[in-house]
């Protein structure tokens, strides 16, 4: 994992970075705040250190820059000057910690461990709305919030579409909103089951298996093993599957204990308005552009739909008339016909060279690709991997990079604001 460090005292930076010698970091070091900002255009990193006073630039504004470059970027402020002002400033800004100086080495080694769990498994945006006006979702936070006093492994059940994996999500945040979380296709699981070192970096925190009726025969042994096993004792285990699809003995007597059915979107009529509102505000401002208001032949069009396609088809629709839409109102919305070509929409990158520019170009046209292939595919990785050349396994891979969460209709969520 890479780790920036800015801090112009030359002896502290080369004591820093003797302490990571031989650890998983590998560590970049530099004494300028504007050597760090043109390291990070040249070669991301997942976690930035750095000092409050620096020369030519506070590390406060370091931070706001860094985080505008990259948003998900995680960040520790050290300072022996730290004042009360300048601490909330940084955790605004989005600061994960302050280290006053002088520090012990061991707490520094047991932060970045830290960090190192939440950047491989990053937490839910707990600003993601949860938007449950309807009686079908209303029963079903209430039974979130009494699953979420118990360790129990959860079982969600319920079309495809209907938004498995954003419950997972709000019960993780019920939890333990600070742990880290990870959502994992069942399908790319293998004869070896979860992987050790995944299972180490979610301690404490959530694995959701997206897609269990996709899971291979040979993986049920293996998962149900990690399940009993040490680490595997040490997080919370979650599962999506479709209504009425058995599940194998080994995992029946593990997943099956607690199952909390996730009702379609023709389920939950009071929850539409706000629903697309939702999607088009945060679709709007992906593309710069005012949100849209729908007129009443609009709103009745969404009540008289049967929603075969549940929230995932609504996300769609929402992009897709903001596509189309001309003005500030929406009167109708356009033929939602999936396999249908429509222009790729690419925002402006960050300034800076041609070539970081085409490269962030490049990231965003990948992510767009990502998604509408998922959605193409009604949310079957299987068959998204398999139109792209791609293993499940590599396409999950890119999906988590990319923010995407494997039952979300392929639409990166809002990032946490910087």
């Amino acid at each position: 994992m890479d780790l920036l460090l800015v801090e112009d005292k030359d002896s502290f930076r080369r004591l820093l970075t003797r302490a990571l010698e031989g650890s998983v970091w590998s560590v970049r070091a530099v004494a300028d705040p504007q050597e760090a900002l043109k390291a990070l255009v040249e070669r991301p990193a997942q976690v930035l250190v750095t000092d409050l006073r620096l020369p030519g630039m506070s590390g406060l504004e370091l931070i706001r820059r860094a985080r505008h470059l990259q948003p998900g970027l995680r960040v520790v402020l050290m300072s022996a000057f730290g004042e009360p002002k300048d601490i909330v400033e940084a955790m605004k800004l989005g600061a994960d910690d302050f280290l006053p100086k002088p520090f012990d080495l061991d707490a520094f080694l047991a932060l970045l461990d830290r960090l190192r769990a939440l950047v491989g498994a990053p937490p839910p945006n707990p600003a993601e709305p949860w938007i449950a006006f309807s009686p079908a979702m209303q029963a079903l936070d209430l039974a979130l919030c009494r699953a979420a006093d118990s360790t129990l492994p959860v079982l969600f059940r319920g079309e495809r579409g209907a938004g498995k994996g954003r419950a997972a999500r709000r019960l993780h945040l019920l939890r333990h909103p600070a742990a880290p979380y990870l959502a994992l296709a069942a399908a790319t699981l293998g004869p070896e089951g979860p992987e050790p070192a995944t299972l180490q970096l979610l301690q404490g925190g959530s694995l959701y298996l997206a897609g269990l009726e996709h899971l291979r025969p040979e993986a049920v042994r293996p998962l149900a093993q990690a399940m009993d096993g040490a680490l595997g004792q040490g997080l919370h285990w979650m599962a999506g599957a479709p209504d009425g699809i058995p599940l194998p003995a080994a995992l029946a007597q593990r997943l099956g204990t607690l199952e909390l059915r996730v009702p379609p979107l023709r389920e939950r009529r009071e929850d539409l308005l706000p629903l697309i509102t939702h999607f088009l505000e945060w679709a709007a401002a992906r593309e710069g552009r005012p949100t849209p208001w729908l007129e009443h032949g609009a709103e009745r069009a969404l009540f008289e739909h049967g929603w075969p396609g549940n929230v995932r088809e609504l996300e769609v629709l929402a992009g897709r008339t903001l596509l189309f839409a001309e003005g500030h109102a929406i009167r109708h919305f356009p033929d939602l016909r999936l396999g249908e070509a429509v222009p790729m929409c690419l925002p402006w990158p960050p300034e800076g060279s041609l070539d970081a520019m085409l490269k962030a170009l490049g990231r965003e046209a990948e992510a767009q690709l990502l998604g509408r292939a998922l959605r193409e595919a009604q949310g079957d990785l299987l068959l998204a991997a398999e139109g792209l050349g791609l293993t499940p396994r590599v396409m999950a891979q890119r999906l988590r990079d990319h923010g995407i969460p494997l039952e979300d209709g392929g639409w990166p969520l809002p990032k946490k604001a910087p």
